[in-house]
């Protein structure tokens, strides 16, 4: 948007700040722009012979005595055919701008809608006429038309035109791009919306899964609690079954060597019992007997104490002739022993005998095996031989198959990483038109203050001249 000063509508104004250096470069500025005009101007007849083709009844006389409804409507048209603009497609912008600044209830008291129609078709037939080469282009020339303004300004938009038809494929080329990037921009924008819709239901099912587990967590936490408190709880059962153990065991203990003493006691007991029921003399005599029965042991025990002795000295007799007769032993066992080793060699001699035989056939036998298993091994290594050309087979089908698998992988890792690519400058390419749409936005806005403000100039203007018209007449 251009921040230099507006120029005035009314005739002889200059922009404030405008000096010696400005002037001489205005004047060729205009120098420059009289001489393009000298080639770009048109005769009458053919401008009017233009207007005329197009379906508008135009004479020269309107030409020479321009009616500013005449020249509304034809501009409007010109609008229509180069921009498809016109005072109805600029009511709903204009309209929701009025609403914006004056408020609903007075937009159309303050601003009638021909009146802010008129402005909104002004603005953008103002940058159509910068597009044909006319930068002077003012309100004037709609309320306020002269000849050589209209002639000058209808050569413009006539060359303009003619221009444009000679360049119709590239212009439909550059429309059907635009519409092109239209449709992907709604495209883009619906798929947006979708992605929305879709990031607010997985927000949402991200909260109720957080209620969820917070819930679980907390439950969680609270069975922890439990399960320490009934961990401590057998810990403490624990040590109270082992101390239970170890009393036990001691009172087992205790019980055992109690009931032993109490068997012991119950044995001597018993056995005391029998002379606690006696009377004193049956003791004595008891007592006597038993001493009797002593002394006769004694003496018996004296007499086989002299019988060993005697036997003792018979037993020496003894072993001595025992040794002789040990010494003959020996030898006798020598000798058989001799004997026995020659009959065990002349056996084992006959064992050998019928070992070798045996062994003979034993090798007879172990040769046909060799032969029977030599041939088996031979169709044991063919059929090894044929499974591993299989296995072999198998590994390459499997190698080749991985290969493939990975370059699938590969390719399907590469289309997501493009598509994530494609997805965020998608995404940028959203936020950047957003960002124009707001730039577009505020500077509608800033358009239709500042035609709103050249609205009030101009109508302050008119009824000036309405006033000075009436004092003239």
């Amino acid at each position: 948007m251009s921040y230099n000063p507006r120029m005035s509508i009314m005739p002889g104004s200059l922009p404030p700040g405008s000096g010696a250096g400005a002037s001489s470069k205005s004047r060729a500025a205009k120098k420059e722009e009289e001489a393009a005009y000298a080639n770009m101007r048109l005769p009458d007849r053919e401008i009017v012979g233009c207007i005329n083709e197009l379906g508008i009844s135009f004479t020269v006389q309107d030409l020479q005595k321009p009616n500013p409804i005449q020249v509304q409507m034809i501009f409007e048209w010109f609008g229509e055919l180069l921009m498809n603009k016109t005072r109805a497609t600029v009511d709903p912008a204009m309209r929701a701008a009025a609403e914006d600044i004056v408020g609903e209830d007075l937009c159309d008291a303050l601003m009638p809608a021909d009146t802010r129609n008129l402005l909104g078709f002004f603005r953008n037939l103002r940058i159509l006429m910068e597009q044909c080469g006319v930068h002077d282009f003012n309100f004037g020339d709609l309320y306020k038309p002269t000849h050589d303004r209209l002639v000058k300004l209808l050569s413009y938009v006539i060359n303009f035109v003619r221009f444009r038809e000679s360049q119709t494929n590239v212009i439909d080329e550059h429309c059907n791009r635009a519409e092109q990037t239209k449709a992907r921009i709604e495209q883009l924008y619906q798929e947006n919306q979708n992605m929305e819709g879709q990031l607010e239901d997985m927000k949402f099912t991200r909260k109720q899964m957080e209620v969820q587990v917070a819930e679980k967590t907390k439950r969680n936490e609270e069975l922890k609690h439990k399960l320490l408190e009934l961990r401590k709880t057998q810990e403490k059962v624990a040590a109270r079954w082992e101390e239970a153990k170890i009393k036990k065991a001691e009172m087992t203990k205790e019980l055992e060597d109690k009931t032993t003493t109490k068997v012991m006691l119950k044995q001597e007991s018993a056995k005391l019992k029998p002379y606690t029921l006696q009377s004193p003399s049956a003791l004595q005599s008891s007592l006597t007997e038993l001493s009797n029965t002593l002394n006769g042991d004694k003496a018996h025990i004296d007499s086989l104490d002299r019988r060993a002795r005697a036997l003792q000295t018979s037993t020496d007799s003894f072993a001595v002739v025992t040794g002789d007769v040990a010494s003959c032993i020996k030898l006798l066992e020598e000798i058989g022993v001799e004997l026995a080793k020659e009959e065990e060699e002349n056996a084992k001699n006959a064992k050998q005998r019928d070992a070798l035989t045996e062994r003979g056939a034993s090798v007879r036998e172990v040769e046909r095996t060799e032969a029977l298993l030599q041939r088996q091994l031979a169709k044991w290594v063919e059929r090894t031989e044929t499974l591993r050309a299989h296995s072999q087979e198998k590994a390459q089908r499997a190698k080749e198959s991985m290969e493939e698998l990975r370059a699938v992988h590969k390719k399907l890792t590469e289309e997501r990483s493009e598509k994530g690519k494609d997805i965020e400058r998608r995404r940028v390419r959203i936020e950047q038109i957003e960002k124009k749409m707001l730039d577009l936005k505020e500077n509608i806005e800033n358009e239709v203050r500042a035609a709103y403000d050249e609205y009030l100039k101009m109508e302050s203007h008119i009824k000036l001249y309405i006033t000075e018209m009436e004092q003239a007449l």
